[in-house]
């Protein structure tokens, strides 16, 4: 696949109120996120990096606990094995995800 449109990637539902779309090459993916109002992402952590961007909405986001409200046009860089989370504020809000290396979990 050499083009994609994003609503025809297949989407799944990650956690409640949580869609998660994905497209991805050999050494590198992009996750398109779309949370519900109030929607939680609860802390984890993984061995990938990972670069957040909200494209809509807001959530307040603990990254290694320093907290912030996150916006759109606001990202995160995330390094490996460091702990994060996030809660949607009030409104629904979509968000993009770069990986590397690809995470296979999500394909």
């Amino acid at each position: 696949m050499s083009y994609f449109r994003t609503a025809d990637l297949p989407a799944t539902e990650m956690l409640p109120g949580v869609m998660r779309r994905a497209v991805y090459l050999d050494d590198v993916m992009l996750t398109f996120f779309e949370f519900e109002a109030n929607a939680v992402i609860p802390e984890h952590h993984h061995p990938h990096q990972q670069i957040t961007l909200v494209l809509s909405g807001a959530m307040e986001f603990d990254l290694d606990g320093e907290k912030r409200v996150l916006n759109a046009g606001d990202g995160a860089l995330i390094r490996p094995d460091i702990p994060h989370s996030a809660i949607v504020l009030d409104e629904p809000c979509r968000a993009l995800d770069a990986w590397h290396p690809v995470r296979e979990d999500y394909k």
